[in-house]
């Protein structure tokens, strides 16, 4: 029985239109009739959950506008064309414009049946897909940790949604410390799979016979798992440090994949830490292999081009490690906000995650400065004290929102608390919230 999905039946002529609403509703859909275009117009919205199915000769708004209408609201919504023999020219042309497919009639009802099951199908993983990505922007589930609003964060977000619905084995590249792990189970979490298995396997962590065995068995007696392979079975399988693989492991890996085939009933996601010219996961796998783990790819950013996104970790991280230590966040004065935006962050973010503790440790102790534990903690992180290469206005706006938003998150939404702290009327803090994308309902509780 198929989903019940909506199915907009659209026609002057009330026969037709009432014995192809009573087939489709036999077959197990939700039907509604429009007599023209105009009154289906007034229902048919952009997320509209279902497919329309219209003739194309009519009086008023004939089918073909209302194609155009309708592909103009929204152009991933499948619409099934009715035409009469002498209309089968116009039919291929509403094909161009967009269409889903088209009925000459007379038509069998039961290719009616079919082309709405292959429709509302289609119609179904654009609207999972919509509803994935609205959750995604309310910070819903496991995507709420892939924080930041900078542009290359939006970017791995919609790439994560979209390889996500696909069914490839995919290759996550990054430099160490970008969390590419997270974007694997992340992966896992908004694709078909979710509620399978999820098993993660370190490459480099076991000498070759070792991983041998635990990739593909035998397993020795006292060892509690099965093989990955299986244990993943239908699921999804992570190996972290896919470039450290032996060529005898590479080549039981490549027999593991061909025999799964394409859809794979097993994902294979592969992570790797080259990324450097000349020195990179291509170099380190057979061709064969790494082709066939890389048909989809993902790029995790370093933090150094996350922008104003430094500044919002290393909130989150101190508020954390402050509750935890049972103590007050550090302050981070402006001249502190331009040191982390110029930071070259080579440890990316693992590395800021540990400069926050650090720096909760000393504010509790009352000693030292975080500048102090940013030209210590490695010789690359001295800051440069200079706006070269970036304007000035860009780091008094990063300082800004996040002094608004540790002030906001302090008073947990209270606006007049927010005014009277930093001195701002009402209406310029709205603006600038509204500049930063901060929201007071964020801030609640």
């Amino acid at each position: 029985m198929p989903s019940a999905m909506k199915i907009a039946i659209v026609d002057d002529e009330r026969d037709m239109r009432q014995s192809i609403s009573q087939w489709l509703a036999l077959s197990g859909y939700d039907t509604e009739t429009f007599a023209s275009a105009e009154e289906a117009l007034k229902r048919l919205g952009p997320d509209y959950p279902g497919i329309v199915v219209t003739d194309i000769r009519m009086p008023g708004m004939d089918g073909m506008q209302f194609l155009r209408k309708l592909m103009g609201s929204d152009s991933t919504l499948p619409v099934i064309m009715i035409t009469g023999h002498g209309d089968v020219p116009m039919a291929v042309e509403a094909m161009r414009l967009g269409a889903f497919d088209f009925l000459e009639k007379p038509f069998n009802p039961d290719r009616m049946t079919q082309l709405a099951k292959k429709a509302t199908q289609r119609r179904r993983m654009v609207l999972d897909a919509r509803a994935l990505r609205r959750d995604l922007s309310d910070g819903g589930s496991l995507m709420k940790k892939l924080i930041g609003t900078s542009a290359a964060m939006d970017r791995l977000r919609e790439d994560i949604l979209d390889l996500g619905q696909a069914d490839g084995h995919v290759l996550i590249e990054g430099e160490t410390g970008t969390g590419k792990t997270l974007v694997a189970h992340a992966l896992h979490a908004v694709g078909a799979r979710a509620g399978k298995r999820f098993v993660t396997i370190s490459c480099a962590a076991l000498e070759e016979s070792a991983l041998t065995r635990r990739l593909f068995g035998p397993v020795l007696p006292d060892d509690p798992h099965l093989p990955a392979v299986e244990e993943a079975r239908g699921g999804t399988l992570v190996l972290e440090d896919i470039e450290s693989l032996s060529e005898g492991v590479q080549a039981r890996l490549l027999t593991f994949v061909d025999e799964e085939g394409m859809p794979p009933e097993t994902r294979i996601v592969a992570i790797s830490n080259m990324q450097d010219e000349g020195h990179t996961c291509e170099d380190a796998l057979r061709p064969d292999l790494f082709y066939r783990l890389a048909s989809l790819r993902i790029t995790v950013p370093p933090l150094r081009a996350r922008g104003e996104d430094i500044l919002t970790l290393f909130t989150r991280f101190t508020e954390q490690f402050a509750e935890d230590y049972g103590c007050e966040a550090p302050q981070v004065s402006a001249q502190e906000a331009t040191q982390l935006l110029q930071a070259p962050w080579p440890g990316n973010v693992r590395q800021l995650f540990n400069i926050a503790e650090r720096a909760v440790l000393q504010a509790r102790r009352e000693t030292g400065t975080l500048t102090s534990l940013l030209m210590s903690d490695h010789a690359d992180m001295q800051p440069v004290m200079t706006t070269e290469g970036k304007p000035l206005k860009e780091y008094v706006e990063a300082f800004e929102r996040m002094l608004i938003d540790n002030t906001m998150r302090r008073h947990k939404g209270s606006i007049a608390a927010v005014m009277d702290e930093l001195c701002l009327p009402r209406r310029t803090l709205n603006e600038k919230m509204a500049k930063y994308g901060l929201t007071r309902s964020d801030y609640l509780g």
